[in-house]
């Protein structure tokens, strides 16, 4: 007996499941307990050295009183170092330390070890065609807005 066709909330449900699992993959025993959104603050402050708090809210459309706490903590534990602005003072300049550049290396390392992972049995035909249908479903979304 043929197994019943998925619905769309199973497809998604999928999509879920193995976000949940690669993040917490990545995540877990990662370096300084970081969260995920820890994780892209770091990510954002390594592509953008010497940005604001105001740049990061403005890229991410999160509430700045979360972004203050985050950034706060990420401070707190080293990880990124804050410089008030020489052209304007009540701006303050955000940078990843050297730890906060070594945790994010190993979040890297650890997203390329399950990315390498999770493909492992795939052909590359099978990847294109995943990369394919996934951002036709990307597409199908962001033509809703």
């Amino acid at each position: 007996m043929a197994s019943p066709e998925p619905s769309t909330e199973d497809v998604f449900e999928a999509i879920h499941t193995v976000m949940h699992l690669y993040r917490s993959g990545q995540y877990r025993d990662g370096p300084h307990g970081l969260t995920h959104m820890e994780g892209k603050v770091l990510g954002f402050f390594a592509r953008q050295p010497g940005a604001t708090q105001k740049d990061l809210a403005d890229h991410s459309g999160r509430d700045k009183g979360q972004l203050a706490r985050l950034i706060g903590s990420l401070k707190e534990r080293g990880l990124l170092d804050a410089a008030t602005d020489d052209a304007d003072r009540r701006s303050v300049r955000l940078r990843l330390t050297a730890e906060g550049r070594g945790a994010l290396k190993t979040l890297q390392r650890q997203a390329r070890r399950l990315s390498d992972l999770a493909v492992a049995d795939m052909s590359a035909p099978e990847r294109q065609q995943l990369v394919t249908l996934l951002l036709r479903v990307r597409a199908n979304l962001e033509g809703t807005r």
